[in-house]
């Protein structure tokens, strides 16, 4: 029997733990099938997210992945960027080649439309790991391509953990709280990857030796990034390492069975400047508000660890 390969296309804005899930995806083709790469505004300015995303690409020997600019600001707001975790380039530690693939002309968000409208309706998987405007960019413009996508599997938002940006907001839904409001009420089925769990996949010595211990450049290269964006969280939160939030996004589409969650209500707060960008997420059910997302609270971390570490092997 032939796997049955998923077509996705992913939205990020990198960031070393963007750059884990993009080396995890391209890593398994026999699993996914990546039609685009559309960079966002995020972690760092437009700029520096298509050129990270191509230095990835690069990284794992697939030039030839259409990599696409999307967004450069939030739909409402001023950009809000994270170098202070990420460093100036977003992708800080090892030094890293210029890239010297093309960017693809088109627009992220008229190649998500077009690509909804052209692939067989629910059959196309979308997988942001940042700020979700170009993904509401693309189900305003052209509502007609919201019912045929098959599922959303994002890194965002919080319940227990609460938030890393603000007391009570996760950075992703923070930036542009707007964009993911449309996500989440777009009827979309959606699966959202938490800090609750992506606290729980944390970088420990070990763990990052193993990627060193690889002996490829990818490898090597992870392990840099590993060791230069745990400092900022060990730092804040005197974790064993740091958490790599984004490839839980791909390691569910590889392996759904290391994630346990709870099909929830999740609503985001858009108003308030005290708690803008929170998700609050009826974990408890205690409102009688429709559940709209799959809320992932516990993970297998060795058996995460264990398939991107296998994976990263892959690439040579």
């Amino acid at each position: 029997m032939t796997r049955h390969r998923r077509k996705i296309i992913i939205d990020t804005d990198p960031g070393q733990d963007d750059a884990f899930a993009l080396l995890l995806a391209l890593a398994s083709p026999e699993d996914l099938e990546v039609l685009g790469i559309c960079a966002v505004a995020g972690n760092v300015p437009l700029d520096w997210t298509t050129r990270n995303t191509r230095i990835i690409c690069e990284l794992a020997g697939k030039p030839n992945t259409k990599v696409f600019a999307g967004c450069a600001a939030p739909l409402k707001r001023k950009l809000v960027t994270a170098e202070h975790v990420h460093g100036k380039t977003g992708l800080d530690g090892p030094v890293m080649v210029e890239p010297t693939m093309d960017l693809q002309d088109q627009h992220a968000v008229d190649f998500l439309i077009e690509t909804l409208r052209r692939e067989a309706s629910g059959s196309v998987t979308l997988c942001p790991l940042g700020p979700l405007t170009n993904i509401a960019t693309a189900f305003v413009q052209a509502p007609d391509i919201i019912g045929r996508v098959q599922e959303i599997v994002l890194m965002g938002g919080a319940y227990f953990e609460v938030g890393n940006i603000t007391p009570a907001a996760e950075f992703n839904i923070y930036v542009d709280p707007e964009a993911a409001e449309i996500v989440f009420k777009s009827g979309v089925p959606l699966v959202v990857m938490p800090l609750d769990v992506t606290h729980k996949v944390l970088t420990t010595r070990a763990r990052v030796e193993a990627f060193r211990a690889l002996g490829s450049q990818v490898g090597r290269v992870a392990a840099e990034w590993a060791d230069f964006f745990e400092r900022f969280d060990m730092a804040k939160y005197g974790s064993e390492g740091a958490p790599l939030h984004d490839p839980c996004v791909i390691a569910y589409l590889l392996q759904p069975d290391l994630f346990t969650g709870r099909h929830i209500n999740v609503e985001i707060e858009t108003q308030s400047e005290l708690t803008l960008g929170m998700t609050v997420a009826d974990w408890w059910g205690v409102t009688n508000r429709p559940a709209n997302a799959l809320f992932m609270g516990s993970v297998n971390a060795d058996g995460f660890f264990d398939l991107l570490t296998e994976r990263l092997g892959r690439l040579s």
